[in-house]
């Protein structure tokens, strides 16, 4: 059984997390994204970071959710362990926060060679939307999204 619960993003275990999550994409598109996560995003309100952990207590994986407009949220550092099933508890606990934080969509972005994310959000609903922020004009970056 997978429990989710918010944490700090600087927690111990948040951090072990984060870091193979960083190494996990380093090996799939040369880049750890730890640029385009700043944790005070996920400090302030109508945001949350959430660490997912087994049934033994074992932290096995996290994401993260800040605000992008008042209408919009965005996933950050979702991450689950290989092998753990935590993905879908995790996102489903990020959009259960959206809806009670009273956001109507929730928007992401990976990169398009990181098939496994590709195919994970499509499998959940996740569609194309337009690219935002620092992803407008990239050719790397999928942007996708969600109706609550």
């Amino acid at each position: 059984m997978i429990t989710l619960g918010s944490a700090d993003p600087d927690s111990p275990d948040a951090l072990v997390l984060l870091a193979e999550l960083g190494a996990a994409l380093s090996a799939i598109t040369g880049d750890s994204g730890a640029a385009s996560f700043d944790p005070q995003d996920v400090r302030g309100p109508r945001s949350v970071f959430l660490v997912a952990r087994d049934d033994q207590g074992v932290a096995v994986g996290c994401g993260a959710l800040r605000p992008l407009t008042p209408d919009v949220a965005e996933f950050k550092r979702m991450y689950a362990r290989p092998g753990s099933g935590a993905g879908k508890n995790i996102l489903a606990a990020l959009e259960w926060h959206a809806v009670i934080f009273g956001y109507s969509e929730v928007w992401l972005s990976t990169r398009r060679v990181n098939r496994r994310a590709m195919d994970f959000y499509r499998r959940n609903g996740y569609v194309p939307v337009p690219a935002y922020g620092k992803y407008v004009g990239s050719q790397v970056s999928a942007c996708l999204g969600r109706w609550l």
